[in-house]
């Protein structure tokens, strides 16, 4: 229930402001703590996926890492909760749908999520202990693991660094992209704390003591450096009174000098030159990075906050974007991009241009000079600043925000404004307002006047030059080790005896479990607390605007959601790969009624976003699948009729013969998929490893995989030759796909929307083709390939995949409470807390495919040995009724994640493809609730069997790759 009178609720706060706020329909109040000065904001409402975050202000002076090495270590036990890791006892036994913590440059965010009362409690209570009394004071080995030690096995053996923090960020640092941001951030703001590496620079990560990581909590985790956020629907007075009782009247005020400092404005623009590393087999030339960035005013004023993302979307981001479009066409780069940084004081913008050379930097800041002159002269077109608007506006009503609950974005949102002034935590929220003053300045040149000031003629500006080093990373690695040689090469026999002595205790209190005593202290759920039903499928068949569909009730705040699925079975396998080209052009190329700049601002007016790709949903035998080309959108009822309009233009009237646009559009999407693979070693790794027993994960390849993205990278190189064959293969792609036998038509939305979906389906019978296709099965060979693909980065992401239906093993529903047991007991303990690696991940699908992956590891080998232990340590498994009760709410937690009606309805629409029924969830689920040890037992001939067929494939460093070169039939360079 909302509270709407929060005068005199609690005597130990101070009411600061309170006021409805209609964009979150919320009652919004701040509070003082009286005795600690604690800032204390709430967001009364009927959302029962009730938030709760405490942040600190945390400044770090130099580059160790500290701020976030804390952030890690302050979850790992606490004065009332002694276990070792609390963080893991709660995501293993809570209802949670959100839990985590997040290190950002200038702050530390706590926050968690549940939409059960009891379990919010639970995990608030929990995280309050957590920051103000961690173990980090009895314990030295949670700084030891978290941050980094040495590490010695044996005195014969080689002296190491290791640390979860420190390996996180040596795989952070492998990111160009990452390595440029930070070469900005310094570049702007050298004298302040933004000029340091809040995550931790591997190079400075060893120099942090202890002594500085204790002092740094005492400075900066106390009541009155903290910033406390409460949203949903609970009881406010009973909130407050346990924060203040429980926590905060144990502490005095303290002053703690955590102002952030503005960098003083330059005089002129700098220049700064920066190196990243290449593999041995990439090419320097076209490969350097090129950053414009200028300060901005900052983070408190609500008008210039949006303003800027509208001028990002104008100037940039949009398809046709001048600016864009002005840097492709000169030819300095293949793929251009703005970054607007808005989460610090100072927010900043930057124009980014990848694939680029160090020479053209004149003629790089020449162009966007010229270019924003030409704009602030002529004026910027109009209908993108309305498109941009519009869509904040949508998505803002919308509150959409995937898995991550709305009230926890809310929170992030605030913090851009009451980190800065802790007497306005609201002014971001209140945004209807700002989009309607900032639509009335659109003809009156405020506009271009930001970009005169704050782009043109602002001299708080840098431009970086990040250059490509071939085997950068790999002689960094050499010249660490040699250094590290040289340490113990100058230590007496009894220094090297106590490394190696420290590394041993280091790995026997790691390998201690946590007492039963100390692990009831956490509390939990009991049976009683779970909905022993899962969250119910919807699904209706019916016919929508003529065509077979499939309709989903579900409330939508007046929004439609639309979804026309083709089907591309019998694609021919040469088609495949153009499949996914197809649904990067569409939508993004001239069509004949509308130049692609055009086509877009009238989306973005109108509807809340037009959106293809191709897509594999699971079929009914764990052997099938159904491959679709999709084009969704979602708009206002009202606006259903254009939005049809606008599809329709976009998939019968595109031009696919324009091959300048075409070939911008493929640079682009090598550029990306780049970023991407770059960024996401594990996900490339899971996807080839599935590709080599399954057709589903061979088909996916094609269509945004490896494979896909060597073939975007043939297209790019030969362009100029096969450009008449690329556009015929668009073509025939789509002469294939938009036939009238061919569509199914998916709908959400109140039953009387429906007649809207029909009216945006007007006039598709006349444009879809009658002819028939000419269909090919799509050939392919299964066997292991065992791939090992290079990156310039120095750790691995390493995965053993296989399927265990093909070989006779049944699914079952206990499979969800193993993947917990995995992520959290024996994967996490062996990878991640012995191991030294980031993350760790497990899956069992329904159709039979599982894989163990590990995230930024230091570890290849080794890794893959713990994976090949699973199933023995599943046959001696053991657990208490209290920890297999842990699990078994874990993994329903997992499976009963709020969904929005968007995540709803794709949810049963996968279910109808793959003839999952509610029957079968409850089979699923009936199956989880009585999981015990038996249950786990029984599935270490299961693991044991994917194991054994040893489907391996790691991205990683050069130099672990080639050491366990025996372990893969072929070794590439992944980019």
């Amino acid at each position: 229930m909302m509270t709407t009178d929060f005068k005199n609720i609690h005597s130990a706060y101070t009411l600061v402001s309170s006021e409805y706020i209609d964009e979150v329909k919320s009652q919004a109040a701040m509070f003082k703590h009286n005795k600690t000065g604690a800032c204390v904001a709430v967001l009364s409402n009927e959302d029962k996926n009730k938030v709760f975050d405490i942040i600190f202000r945390t400044t770090p002076k130099d580059s160790t890492g500290v701020a976030h090495i804390l952030e890690h270590s302050v979850l790992c036990g606490s004065k009332h909760f002694p276990v070792k890791d609390p963080f893991v006892e709660l995501v293993k036994g809570s209802l949670n749908t959100f839990l985590n913590a997040m290190t950002y440059p200038d702050k530390t965010m706590y926050p968690v999520a549940s939409c059960n009362d009891k379990d919010f409690q639970n995990l608030m209570h929990v995280y309050l202990d957590s920051v103000f009394y961690p173990d980090i004071y009895r314990h030295k080995e949670i700084f030891l693991q978290e941050g980094w030690h040495y590490a010695l096995e044996d005195a014969d053996k080689e002296l190491t660094y290791n640390g979860v923090v420190y390996n996180e960020m040596k795989g952070a640092f492998s990111s160009p992209e990452q390595v440029l941001e930070r070469r900005i951030l310094s570049s702007l703001f050298p004298d302040t704390t933004y000029g340091q590496e809040s995550g931790g620079d591997p190079d400075h990560i060893p120099d942090l003591t202890y002594e500085d990581f204790l002092d740094f909590h005492r400075k900066y985790y106390h009541p009155s450096n903290s910033y406390i956020y409460l949203y949903g629907d609970f009881d406010v007075y009973e909130k407050l009174d346990f924060i203040d009782k429980e926590y905060l009247s144990h502490f005095d005020y303290l002053d703690v000098d955590s102002q952030i400092q503005m960098e003083k404005p330059f005089g002129a623009m700098k220049e700064e030159t920066g190196v990243y590393s290449i593999g041995s087999g990439e090419d320097e030339e076209d490969n350097t990075y090129l950053a414009y960035s200028v300060v901005l005013k900052d983070s408190l004023d609500p008008m210039m906050y949006v303003a800027f993302q509208v001028l990002d979307y104008a100037l940039m981001s949009c398809p046709g974007a001048p600016l864009k479009k002005a840097l492709i066409e000169s030819g300095i780069a293949k793929d251009v991009y703005c970054s607007y940084e808005r989460s610090i004081r100072q927010p900043f913008l930057s124009i980014i241009a990848k694939n680029s050379n160090a020479e053209d930097k004149d003629r790089f800041l020449g162009i966007i000079r010229e270019t924003l002159s030409k704009i602030v002269s002529d004026g910027i077109n109009k209908n993108s600043l309305k498109a941009a608007l519009n869509t904040m506006e949508f998505k803002f009503r919308e509150a959409d925000y995937g898995w991550v609950p709305g009230g926890l974005m809310y929170g992030i949102l605030m913090m851009d404004s009451w980190l800065y002034d802790k007497d306005q935590p609201f002014i971001h929220l209140k945004c209807f307002k700002t989009f309607n003053d900032l639509r009335k300045q659109i003809d009156t040149g405020y506009f271009e006047n930001l970009i005169s000031t704050w782009l043109l003629d602002n001299p708080h500006a840098s431009l970086v030059i990040l250059k490509p080093e071939k085997g950068l990373s790999a002689a960094s690695e050499q010249a660490l080790k040699e250094k590290l040689a040289e340490k113990k090469a100058a230590m007496t026999p009894e220094e090297i005896r106590e490394v190696v002595d420290a590394t041993h205790h280091l790995a026997e209190y790691q390998e201690t479990p946590s007492s039963q005593e100390a692990l009831k202290t956490i509390p939990m759920l009991s049976l009683e607390d779970i909905d022993k039903n899962p969250i119910p499928l919807v699904n209706k068949e019916q016919t929508i605007g003529g065509f077979p569909g499939l309709y989903h009730d579900y409330e939508t705040k007046g929004i439609g959601y639309l979804r026309l699925l083709f089907d591309m079975d019998g694609l021919p396998v040469r088609l495949i790969p153009y499949a996914g080209l197809l649904s990067s052009v569409l939508g993004n190329i001239d069509t004949e009624h509308y130049e692609y700049q055009d086509l877009n601002n009238e989306i973005r007016m109108y509807t809340g976003g037009i959106y293809t790709g191709a897509t594999l949903y699971a079929g009914k035998t764990w052997d099938s699948y159904n491959p679709r080309f999709e084009i969704s959108g979602r708009a206002l009822t009202d606006q259903m009729g254009k939005m049809g309009g606008l599809i329709r233009e976009i998939l019968f009237h595109s031009r696919l013969d324009d091959k300048k646009r075409i070939k911008e559009i493929i640079d682009e999407n090598v550029s990306r998929l780049q970023m991407a693979l770059n960024s996401s070693g594990h996900a490339v790794a899971v996807s080839r490893a599935t590709s080599y027993f399954s057709e589903a994960g061979a088909y996916k390849e094609l269509l945004s995989g490896v494979d896909y993205y060597r073939f975007l990278k043939k297209l790019a190189s030969d362009f100029n030759e096969v450009a008449d064959d690329i556009v015929s293969g668009l073509r025939e792609t789509a002469d294939f796909l938009f036939r009238r036998d061919n569509i199914m038509v998916d709908f959400t939305g109140r039953p009387p929307y429906i007649e809207t979906a029909a009216l945006a389906l007007e006039g598709f019978e006349d444009e879809l083709t009658g002819k028939a296709a000419v269909k090919e099965d799509f050939k392919w060979t299964p066997g292991s390939k065992n791939e090992g693909f290079v990156t310039p980065g120095t750790v691995q992401y390493d995965v053993m995949a296989g399927n265990f239906v093909q070989s006779g093993f049944k699914y079952h529903g206990g499979l969800n409470v193993l993947k917990v047991i995995m992520e959290y007991e024996y994967l996490w303990i062996n990878l991640r807390v012995k191991g030294g690696a980031y993350g760790c991940m497990s899956s069992f699908g329904r159709n039979g495919n599982a894989y163990f992956a590990s995230y930024r590891d230091p570890n290849l080998e080794k890794t893959l040995d713990i994976y090949r232990k699973c199933a023995d340590y599943l046959r001696n498994f053991e657990a208490s009724d209290r920890d297999m009760l842990k699990y078994i709410i874990g993994a329903i937690s997992a499976a009963d994640t709020p969904l929005n009606p968007y995540s709803a309805a794709a949810r049963s629409l996968g279910a109808y493809f793959s003839g999952l029924t509610g029957e079968d969830l409850q089979k699923t689920r009936n199956e989880i609730l009585s999981a015990n040890v038996e249950t786990i037992r029984g599935f270490a001939g299961l693991v044991e069997n994917f194991v054994s067929q040893e489907n391996i494939c790691v991205v990683g460093s050069e130099a672990s790759i080639e050491k366990n070169r025996e372990l893969f039939k072929t070794v590439e360079t992944l980019l």
